[in-house]
């Protein structure tokens, strides 16, 4: 699977648990931490474990599994390292307190359309 297309399954099983704010961005040609980073947020350190849970049992469902998890028990920022693509699940709080849309700004972002069921519904901004 292409690291995009693990991105955007990423986002989409965020969302499918109410995920806010998801953002993809391609940061492969300013780090060489990764291709993309999905980055979203949750309103409680609860909805915090249902989107990482939702997002590796859809990677499981694929036979993806990720390389590192870091973050889940206190659930505030959890990091899920899938090699080219890092997610980034946060409460609120954190998300507003990292900022990694501004420490990252000059990455490309992709946006969804918001359809959960369509993973091609990611364009460019």
């Amino acid at each position: 699977m292409d690291p995009i297309e693990v991105a955007k399954l990423a986002a989409f099983a965020a969302e499918e648990k109410k995920a806010e704010n998801i953002s993809i961005l391609n940061v492969g040609r300013i780090t060489l931490i990764a291709d993309y980073f999905v980055i979203c947020s949750a309103r409680n350190r609860i909805q915090v474990k249902s989107i990482v849970d939702n997002i590796l049992e859809r990677f499981e469902k694929v036979d993806l599994r990720p390389q590192h998890i870091e973050g889940y028990d206190v659930a505030r920022w959890v990091l899920i390292d899938f090699g080219a693509v890092i997610v980034h699940v946060f409460a609120e709080d954190e998300r507003n307190f990292y900022n990694l849309e501004r420490l990252w700004a000059d990455a490309p972002r992709h946006t969804l359309q918001s359809t959960v069921s369509d993973t091609s519904a990611c364009r460019m901004r």
